[in-house]
Formats: C-alpha cells, structure tokens, sequence
C-alpha cells in the first residue's frame, strides 16, 4: 500500500448529500457501487449546465481502481437501489444522481427535450432554470435548498422567484431566506404584477424591520 502525503491547502470540495452518510453509507456493502457511486458524485459537481449526466465511458478503471465489469456491476446496483437514474436515449446510456435536478435530466431525455450526446436541447424545462438562476446567483445547490426550491415551484409563480433572487443580488442579501422572506410577504400582503424595481431599497427596508429580520440578517 502507498501511503497518502496528505491533502494541500490548495483542495476544492464536493458537496456529497447528507443522506447518502445518514442513509446509504450503511446500507451500500459491495466496494464497487460505493466507488461508482462517489465517483459521479464528484464528476457531475464539475459539470456546467442545467442537467449533468455521465455515460459507463465517464467511468474511468484506472480512476477507480476498478475492472470493467466491476464498474458495470457497481453501477447496476446504484441504479436498482436508487441511488442513480439510469437513462437510454437511441444506443447511449446515461446516468445522473436521483436528485431533483438529475430527476428533471432524466424527463428531459426520455421525452426528447434534451440530447446529451449532441448538446442540443429544447427549451430547458422550468425548474432546471430555477436551479441555474440560483446558483448563477446565490450560491451551491445543496440537497436542501433544491427541495426548498421544489417547494416554492409548487406554491408560487416562477415570475416572483426569479424577482425574489433578483432582488437579493440587489441588495446584496444572497440567502434563500430572504428569498423566501420576500415571496412570503408577496403571498400575504399582495403584489402587483408590474412592480417599480426602483422601489427595491424600501422592499429591502420593509424586510429587514419586519417579521422576517431574524431570518433575514443571519
């Protein structure tokens, strides 16, 4: 065995869901899924775009330590455990993480609205663009704030999210809290369809004083 030299301080990290040490960590025995496993992890939080997918040739054996068929088997299992999606569009297979955003991937290629091999895609799906606009925006898409983003789909207008995000770029607020903080007070005190964007400085002011200022400025 070669022993590690240890990480430098020039590391970046992956961010690995917290279910997959509360949940799966005990459960996956077989080496070979486990590796798969973290492996796509890894490789699909250096992916750019709405939807990342990996295909069994993004599985690299030296990479791995693994054999072919060994990562075919590990792989196999990801998929029947749920772990991992496992999609086919003409003779290519993907497979992307059983998140929201790898959930969306998986539709938009079954239904033909996105082509990973050729790039070419229909018009994105709306809450891939949901996720991208937060990121682009805020900060990492954790497990959290992806199921805080599906919830807030279901219960207000894509319109007012997007006008939420925006305006805590504006003023400089970058937390889902005040997002959330915003779309809340919308819901409950009404808004106009053709808001002043002027007026975001009082909005920011009406925020912070209000209900919401606990939330707000931590």
């Amino acid at each position: 065995m070669n022993k590690f030299k240890g990480f430098t301080e020039s590391e970046t990290f992956s961010v690995i869901p917290d279910t997959f040490f509360h949940q799966l960590l005990k459960q996956i025995e077989d080496v070979a899924e486990l590796k798969v496993t973290l492996y796509l992890i890894w490789r699909i939080e250096h992916l750019e775009g709405p939807f990342r997918v990996l295909t069994r040739m993004d599985f690299n054996v030296k990479d791995l330590g693994l054999s072919a068929e060994e990562i075919t088997s590990g792989l196999e299992k990801a998929v029947r455990r749920g772990t991992l999606l496992k999609v086919q569009r003409e003779a290519m297979i993907y497979f992307l993480l059983n998140s929201p955003r790898g959930r969306a991937g998986a539709a938009a290629i079954e239904q033909g609205q996105w082509n990973p091999k050729t790039g070419i895609s229909a018009p994105p799906v709306e809450r891939p663009n949901v996720f991208k606009l937060y990121e682009e925006n805020i900060g990492p898409l954790t497990p959290l704030i992806a199921d805080a983003l599906k919830d807030a789909e279901d219960n207000y207008p894509a319109e007012w999210i997007g006008e939420s995000i925006e305006l805590a770029v504006k003023n400089n607020k970058r937390s889902w809290r005040y997002c959330e903080a915003i779309l809340k007070r919308w819901k409950e005190e009404g808004r106009a369809e053709k808001q002043d964007r002027r007026d975001s400085e009082k909005d920011r002011n009406r925020y912070i004083g209000g209900e919401y200022a606990d939330y707000i400025e931590h």
